[in-house]
């Protein structure tokens, strides 16, 4: 099993110390781990993803209200998904390396479990719900514009990788755009994937992901990535 860091560790990284040690313990505690260790059923973290989410669905939306003035409300909210959805947010949970500290059950752990998108993404949300509580919507709201309401342009352009891409080859004129899976490892409950992005025979970049999918939207992202570096040179 995994070595999990401590709650004062995490609170370093964050810059925020709780008040009621109760709440990051709840956030950092997976159903999974929960009922292995026959606790509570509502000792686990998901009822402050829900709490969480709500707060983060708000200060996202003001934000994007308040800095997107010329935007319409159908492009907001596509920004908006393209910002708090599970993909964008576990890599937000992995720059604080919020893996590292969540309480897991062993199955879940052995099977990539810290590593894996649904849990992080749930995982961070949690945290914010356990802020809002423990420090009020201020400190949730800071919380949320430091570490997930950044790098706006890249989280839009990883969302929306595989379909920008595509455009993107299409006006280039140079070749088709093609994904090749070059390795698939794994049990059943824990694939690895890795693809690689393709225009014409040309290889660009290779994606890793749990599925094929998040593979594919990785190489496409890197390799979106690359063309726009080529072509600010």
């Amino acid at each position: 099993m995994s070595t999990r860091g401590t709650v004062a560790e995490f609170e370093q990284i964050i810059n925020y110390e709780f008040n009621n040690k109760s709440f990051i313990r709840q956030a950092l505690t997976h159903s999974s781990y929960a009922n292995e260790k026959r606790m509570n059923k509502l000792y686990n973290n998901e009822r402050l993803e829900f709490l969480g989410d709500a707060v983060l669905e708000l200060v996202s939306s003001e934000f994007l209200y308040t800095n997107y003035p010329n935007m319409h409300e159908g492009e907001l909210t596509k920004l908006r998904a393209s910002i708090v959805c599970e993909p964008t947010l576990a890599l937000c949970a992995k720059a604080l390396s919020l893996g590292n500290f969540i309480l897991l059950g062993k199955g879940e752990d052995g099977t990539g479990g810290r590593e894996r998108a649904s849990i992080l993404s749930d995982a961070l949300e949690s945290v914010i719900g356990a802020i809002y509580l423990d420090g009020g919507f201020t400190s949730a709201k800071e919380f949320v514009l430091k570490y997930i309401m950044r790098d706006i342009d890249k989280k839009k352009l990883f969302y929306d990788s595989k379909t920008i891409l595509q455009e993107t080859v299409q006006s280039m004129g140079t070749g088709e755009l093609s994904y090749k899976l070059l390795q698939e490892e794994g049990p059943d409950h824990n694939k690895k994937f890795t693809v690689a992005a393709y225009i014409g025979e040309k290889q660009f970049s290779v994606g890793v992901g749990r599925t094929k999918k998040a593979a594919e939207q990785e190489a496409a992202y890197k390799t979106l990535l690359f063309l726009r570096g080529q072509s600010s040179d």
